[in-house]
């Protein structure tokens, strides 16, 4: 007799682990986590449904449940405006709900510009180095040009002369900003003897 107690106990202690599972009542949520999102304008979509619009990178989980053994099929509806379309790739997307979901990855690639822009008086000299974040270009001599690595659009860019032993004295013009969506070909590096 004193173990039919303790037999009910597990037994409810067992139903209300399971039930904070998820496994209980089968309402399930479906979620995961969104990278590579600086502005407002993914919505995705599950099953077709239950919109759910994501302002920025991080975790995210539909407010609609499925109910245990249901499948969830979770796509991107729109996109941010930097993000090109078909720019978000969704792993993960499918499945049948068990347990509650939080495996689903969206991935999203931002646009990314042409940096560049014109050099004015660097004549035959050696040396110039041009750099924008992790970025470094060597300057060819008599060149009238210059390209940098492409910018993700909204990122901030800043473009100045690396000094070098013995290398060319030059000042950048229009060096800094925040890259719009379009290429930028408006920085002016020049040189003086």
């Amino acid at each position: 007799m004193i173990r039919s107690p303790l037999r009910a106990g597990l037994a409810l202690a067992c139903a209300l682990s399971l039930s904070a599972c998820g496994g209980g009542d089968g309402d399930l949520y479906i979620g995961g986590t969104v990278s590579g999102v600086t502005k407002p304008g993914l919505v995705l979509t599950n099953n077709g449904g239950s919109d759910l619009a994501i302002a920025s990178s991080g975790s995210f989980v539909f407010n609609d449940l499925v109910e245990t053994d249901d499948r969830y099929f979770v796509e991107v509806k729109s996109v941010p405006a930097n993000v090109e379309p078909g720019g978000c790739v969704v792993d993960n997307a499918t499945g049948r709900a068990v347990f509650n979901v939080n495996t689903v990855r969206v991935t999203c690639t931002i646009r990314k510009w042409a940096l560049g822009g014109s050099v004015v008086g660097l004549g035959n000299k050696t040396g110039l180095v041009l750099v924008n974040g992790t970025d470094k270009v060597e300057i060819a001599p008599n060149a009238t040009t210059f390209q940098m690595a492409p910018v993700s659009e909204d990122s901030p860019y800043g473009v100045t002369v690396l000094p070098t032993p013995g290398g060319p004295n030059c000042a950048v013009e229009n060096g800094t900003g925040q890259m719009p969506s379009g290429n930028v070909a408006s920085i002016v590096v020049r040189c003086t003897p």
